[in-house]
């Protein structure tokens, strides 16, 4: 099966980015699914039901979130009947929406998507390991699901790699989002799965973590308040992690990180350009 999943989307040059390229990689790299975390797609502040729609149309098959989940205040609401947008699933149970779902694909396959948030340096939410391998036990791979991602959105880099390791073997994809800048760890762990601490942004590099750049640089230098954030507005660029399972067992056969756009060096699965080079 083939997997790809991209960073955080901030504000519209991510939007605009995943519209301008998402339909042709999915025909280009014949995907299976597409999941991408969209909890800043919102000029960098959570998602709203058209936006979440919109990315749906363009190809995503689930959306992601995480601390910003709600900043938007009308997903509180459409969070219930959208069965494909996902908040933590460590958040507390009275929260609306859920944590993970089952997708069948195109081709009858089904993926199991989780999403959870850490808790180093973040808000305090119940225990992450805990709550996926709850879901984990409800869906497990090779029986229920035929490939499992699990989006760790948190701060810390040792955080995503323990959930990485704790959760090898069980799972297709472990990658963690939320600091915006794509790692270069990605590989496939002893166990068979796929790992990479952060994805990427979705959006304009030529930014402070896709912010415009002169408040974040003001509030470092002179430590006193300002005016609000504002998402970049230049061209987006889009990053991500590619995977490619072994349809017997749902594991991990090959990962390549996932970079189109201005500001970063591109980089794409180069197997699956020659697959469809027919090279």
């Amino acid at each position: 099966m083939r997997l790809l999943f991209l960073g955080d989307i901030v504000g519209k040059p991510g939007r605009v980015a995943v519209l301008e390229h998402l339909p042709g990689l999915r025909k280009a790299w014949q995907l299976d699914c597409v999941i991408i975390n969209g909890e800043n797609a919102a000029g960098g502040f959570g998602i709203t039901e058209t936006i979440c729609e919109e990315i749906l149309a363009a190809g995503a098959d689930a959306i992601t979130l995480g601390n910003h989940s709600f900043d938007q205040r009308e997903a509180l609401v459409f969070i219930e009947r959208q069965k494909r947008l996902l908040r933590p699933v460590n958040y507390p149970s009275s929260t609306p929406g859920r944590g993970a779902t089952l997708i069948e694909t195109h081709n009858g396959a089904r993926v199991f998507v989780v999403n959870a948030m850490g808790r180093l340096y973040m808000d305090a939410l119940d225990d992450p390991f805990a709550a996926v391998d709850g879901a984990l036990m409800q869906c497990p791979l090779g029986s229920v699901c035929d490939a499992a991602i699990v989006d760790m959105h948190a701060e810390a880099t040792s955080e995503k790699q323990a959930m990485g390791y704790f959760l090898d073997g069980r799972v297709s994809l472990v990658v963690g989002t939320h600091t915006h800048v794509p790692t270069a760890d990605h590989r496939i762990l002893p166990g068979g799965t796929a790992y990479m601490s952060d994805a990427g942004m979705t959006g304009d590099y030529e930014s402070i973590l896709g912010m415009v750049k002169e408040e974040p640089i003001r509030r470092f230098v002179e430590k006193t308040p300002g005016t609000r954030l504002e998402a970049a507005n230049g061209v987006g660029t889009l990053s991500g992690v590619a995977v490619e399972t072994d349809d017997r067992t749902g594991l991990a056969k090959r990962i390549a990180p996932v970079r189109l756009g201005p500001g970063l060096s591109r980089a794409v699965p180069e197997f699956w350009e020659t697959d469809a080079s027919g090279d």
